[in-house]
């Protein structure tokens, strides 16, 4: 195995095998007479490299240390002035791979949202277009998915978005839903129909997740001694049904033949109530944002409530109660901005028709950017109405919150409950509050 090949497999581990495969290299077996203990090395040398691919997993900062070293010390990286010793392919190879690689060992920084990286050495006059074009005229195509894979997930090369082959491969995840949300503005014509995809992938999934648990927080309560509700296993009152087929006992069969079912009836709620979901739109709250457009679709399709989701920074956009594609609800956010809390609590007051039977849930870090007092006093004004008001500073999987506690202190002591809550928990809390 030749030096070359050394640092490639550092760092693309099993794809490195295939890239190797499509170029002849600089030191090929064909090229350089074998000489005796060449194989044993060789063996020697495969061998630990494969240890190395199997005990790192996924490339460290340490394993391109290693190949920076030892690109120094045999003449091959970039930095030695080894290229020279390289065919042109295999030249142009390791200075693609050492675009996305280098700044491992050379303290490069990636501005995820910009359209360019600062800071560090890297290869000259390579854009992220224009590298990914390099690797896919010179790399096989599971090593080329790697790269990009690589590019977007661990270094924020977030340019390649634009490039709908990039999105085609690209797996859904939560975080790539977060990245093309951010960087929406751009993403050309072109790649929208695969964004759109990938964020209803995940969106869907996890709208179907919450669904079944926030619902189940819903259903009326059961009605002791009566019968006659929905067909389903959930309700299947059994002591009962097993009690009134006895009668059709078989004895030649030894079973019990049930002949007639009997299902519990649940309450019914007469008048919805009115939730109000005050979402803050700053680029900060994007994780939030994204919970709370999935939460706000399913709570809409609930009979006992009616859902509003309006969102805010300085401006105010009422999406009111066409809420159900989370996707389109996402697509149209806009990101960044100031916060102006005090106005979004007035214009939400001014369309709660019934107070009493209203609730108020704003979602923020409490940072507020417009009139503090008049916040505070809009607070009060609608916990005196009778409206039930919830403050989160956070909506997600982990509710780690991160927000302004003298400004929530404040807020708790006009009437407002202050909590950071998954989307279960937030169910919970709904549920309740109508019982």
């Amino acid at each position: 195995m030749t030096e070359l090949q050394r640092r490639w497999r550092l760092i693309l581990g099993p794809a490195a095998e295939a890239a190797g495969d499509t170029g002849a290299g600089a030191h090929s077996a064909s090229d350089t007479p074998a000489q005796p203990g060449d194989a044993d090395a060789d063996a020697d040398a495969d061998a630990e490299a494969d240890a190395d691919a199997e005990a790192t997993g996924s490339r460290s900062s340490a394993d391109a240390e290693a190949v920076e070293r030892s690109g120094r010390g045999q003449g091959v990286g970039p930095s030695a002035g080894g290229i020279a010793q390289l065919n042109a392919e295999d030249a142009e190879r390791d200075r693609l791979l050492d675009y996305l690689y280098r700044h491992e060992y050379a303290e490069c920084e990636f501005e995820p949202t910009a359209r360019s990286r600062r800071g560090g050495r890297r290869s000259g006059g390579l854009g992220a277009p224009e590298w990914l074009r390099g690797v896919r005229r010179l790399f096989p195509a599971s090593t080329v998915e790697h790269l990009q894979r690589e590019g977007l997930q661990r270094y924020g090369l977030t340019e390649l978005l634009t490039d709908p082959e990039v999105l085609a491969q690209a797996q859904p995840s939560m975080d790539l839903v977060r990245t093309l949300l951010s960087c929406r503005s751009l993403l050309p014509p072109e790649s929208m129909g695969e964004a759109r995809r990938l964020i209803r992938s995940v969106i869907s999934e996890l709208e179907a997740r919450l669904a079944r648990s926030i619902r189940a927080r819903f259903q009326g309560r059961r009605r002791r001694g009566q019968h006659g509700g929905r067909r389903s296993l959930a309700e299947l009152d059994w002591p009962t049904t097993l009690r009134r087929n006895l009668k059709h006992y078989d004895h030649t069969a030894d079973a019990l033949v049930l002949r007639q079912l009997y299902f519990h009836a649940r309450q019914q709620r007469q008048m919805p109530w009115e939730l109000v979901l005050l979402v803050d739109q700053s680029g900060s709250m994007l994780d939030s944002v994204i919970y709370a457009a999935v939460v706000a679709a399913v709570f809409s399709g609930l009979s006992m409530l009616k859902t509003r989701l309006i969102l805010f920074d300085t401006r105010i956009v009422d999406l009111g109660e066409q809420l159900a594609d989370p996707v389109e609800t996402l697509l149209g956010l806009q990101l960044g901005g100031g916060t102006d809390i005090a106005a979004a609590m007035v214009y939400a007051a001014d369309r709660i028709q019934q107070p009493s039977h209203s609730l108020l849930v704003l979602i923020s870090d409490f940072y507020e950017g417009g009139d503090g007092a008049a916040l505070l006093e809009q607070t009060r004004r609608l916990a005196g109405s009778g409206v039930k008001l919830l403050g989160l500073a956070a909506l997600d999987r982990e509710a780690q919150p991160d927000y302004d506690h003298q400004r929530a202190q404040e807020l708790a002591a006009c009437g407002m409950a202050i909590g950071a809550m998954t989307p279960d928990h937030l169910a919970d809390w709904v549920a309740k509050a109508i019982a």
